[in-house]
């Protein structure tokens, strides 16, 4: 579920921009992505997140199986890293929230980053002890 919540953020960011912005004018908004950065990044993570959600259901995981579902779905730390990088483009001056951002995405990247080698650590050594 916050998967699709943060889909549905991005979708209502993402509106707001095409609507308060840009009032819908599709030639200045493709100029637009192409000649700010940080309008880049956003663009693409949400472009992104659009098969995540897509695939975020019982049904999905069943036809994708786990095992490629979750490869998919792993694309979530990459979109990530680029939704920071959008809003410390975006920040001009006080770059200190997009920061703590980067911060706290890192130390939860690097934490989940620890369980995985500890969990493959752990694999190796069970399968060595059978062998």
């Amino acid at each position: 579920m916050l998967g699709l919540y943060a889909f549905f953020y991005a979708t209502l960011h993402f509106l707001t921009y095409l609507w308060l912005d840009q009032f819908f004018d599709w030639a200045s908004i493709v100029k637009d992505i192409a000649k700010r950065p940080f309008i880049t990044a956003g663009f693409t993570a949400f472009l992104l997140l659009i098969p995540l959600a897509a695939t975020s259901n019982a049904a999905m995981i069943k036809r994708f199986g786990g095992r490629r579902w979750t490869q998919l779905h792993r694309a979530v730390y990459a979109i990530a890293i680029v939704g920071v990088i959008h809003f410390w483009w975006l920040v001009k001056k006080d770059i200190s929230l997009p920061l703590l951002y980067g911060i706290l995405l890192g130390a939860l990247l690097g934490f989940r980053a620890m369980r995985l080698a500890r969990e493959r650590q752990r694999q190796l050594s069970t399968y060595s002890r059978s062998r």
